[in-house]
């Protein structure tokens, strides 16, 4: 149950708000004076504090009430606390209310006003305290899976990049074929490295080859080898990268574009792990554990008839699906400072500036910013125009049902960073608003 705590030398006052909220599914506590209030904060959980400004018989400055919420500030940092004050302390505290308290209320008080108030803050705190729970727990699996795999130093912040790393490495030490997706430049040789890693072939070899980046013609040259004169130019045998990759890991790149001559081969090997060099009849035998990687839709291109649904459910035993930087909001900074490594400082409108872009080149883009904005500015603070970021049209960039960071900052100030009146206002559930604080690394206080 909820539950309030009410610090007040006045007997009736205290009477009045325990049933006030108790009506409301409330529970009250009342404490007399600042040292029964601070005993019962030690014994009791409480999720709000109203206090009176003054405990002493003719005394009206508000001194008592400023060390009390002193006091309670330093003991519980995070706790909300709505201070009640006759007109001789209005200005004292709107002075604490800057200092953090949640709220001030005049005597005599409005109940409905009150209620209104004690509601949204009760209700910010326990969507606070849960936030607050679930990076507690996003900040253990990190330090865990830190612990246990090979990360090899790749900066992960986001929930979305976690969850990611987490079934990648939970695949690792099976002989399973593993398809990762997503968009250019989201990382996702980075990701097949790290399955290698920490897979039960770690010690072999890792190969890659980019099935985008080679003529239709010379693909199956470069998967299974050729012998010499095999076709022009073949001036001597050579080793194809299933050769390379025997005892290890071989990692097709944008498998997508592999065409369908490739693609019966690549399939063969896959069942049966035998293969031919091209222009020799002897079979060879190889034990490769096959990672691959698109950026293409492939199901769309299997309904089409440009890619095999056979091969296609045999690279896609587990798919690792990659979010683009767009939904790794939380990473952009840490990535960011990874990139400068010491070598210059961000600006906070630097800061603000990659916060705000929407990143279509993905890390790859903001590597690269990064990179000239260190050249152009070694050893200093680096500022938004160092960073040369493209300006990108809003339409182009965002949905136009989607708030910006901007719009859900100006809401939750509005709000007095109250959550549910901010979701109100930007037509979000708590929950949908909440979401968007996290993409954005806003913090619910």
């Amino acid at each position: 149950m909820r539950t309030v705590l009410i610090i007040d030398d006045h007997a009736g006052v205290g009477e009045a708000l325990s049933l006030l909220l108790s009506l409301h599914d409330i529970e009250a506590l009342y404490a007399a004076s600042p040292a029964e209030g601070l005993a019962l904060l030690a014994q009791r959980r409480v999720d709000l504090v109203i206090q009176d400004m003054n405990f002493s018989a003719d005394t009206t400055s508000g001194e008592e009430g400023r060390e009390l919420f002193q006091q309670l500030r330093e003991r519980h940092p995070d706790l909300p606390i709505i201070l009640l004050t006759a007109w001789t302390q209005l200005e004292q505290a709107v002075a604490l209310v800057k200092a953090g308290a949640a709220d001030y209320l005049a005597k005599p008080w409005d109940d409905a006003k009150l209620l209104a108030t004690v509601e949204n803050l009760l209700e910010l705190a326990e969507n606070g305290r849960a936030l607050r729970e679930s990076r507690q727990e996003q900040r253990q699996r990190r330090d865990e899976l830190h612990r246990r795999y090979r990360l090899d130093g790749l900066v992960v912040e986001s929930p979305a990049l976690l969850r990611c790393l987490e079934l990648a490495c939970q695949v690792a030490r099976s002989a399973a074929p593993v398809l990762v997706t997503g968009p250019n430049g989201s990382g996702k040789e980075r990701v097949a490295a790290i399955v290698h890693a920490n897979s039960a072939v770690a010690d072999g070899p890792f190969v890659a080859i980019n099935c985008g980046a080679l003529p239709g013609d010379l693909i199956e040259a470069e998967l299974f080898g050729a012998e010499s004169g095999a076709f022009t130019g073949a001036a001597r045998a050579r080793e194809g990268r299933f050769e390379a990759a025997d005892g290890g890991t071989l990692f097709l790149d944008e498998i997508g574009n592999l065409p369908l001559a490739g693609q019966v081969k690549l399939l063969r090997v896959l069942e049966t792990g035998r293969f031919e060099r091209l222009g020799s009849s002897r079979s060879r035998q190889t034990t490769v554990r096959v990672i691959s990687a698109t950026n293409s839709d492939l199901r769309a291109m299997v309904r089409a008839g440009t890619f095999r649904e056979d091969l296609y459910y045999r690279l896609n035993v587990i798919e690792v699906a990659l979010p683009g930087l767009a939904e790794r909001v939380p990473d952009i900074l840490p990535l960011a400072e990874h990139f400068l490594a010491g070598r210059a400082s961000l600006s906070d409108s630097a800061r603000e500036a990659l916060m705000a872009h929407p990143w279509p080149g993905n890390v790859r883009e903001l590597k690269n910013a990064i990179e000239r904005a260190a050249l152009l500015a070694p050893g200093r603070v680096i500022g938004e125009q160092d960073l040369a970021l493209p300006t990108a049209s809003p339409l182009a960039s965002r949905n136009l049902d989607e708030p910006s960071r901007e719009a859900v900052v100006a809401a939750l100030e509005s709000a007095s960073g109250v959550i549910s009146r901010a979701a109100q206002s930007l037509g979000l559930s708590r929950q949908a608003l909440y979401r968007r604080m996290e993409r954005y690394g806003l913090d619910a206080g």
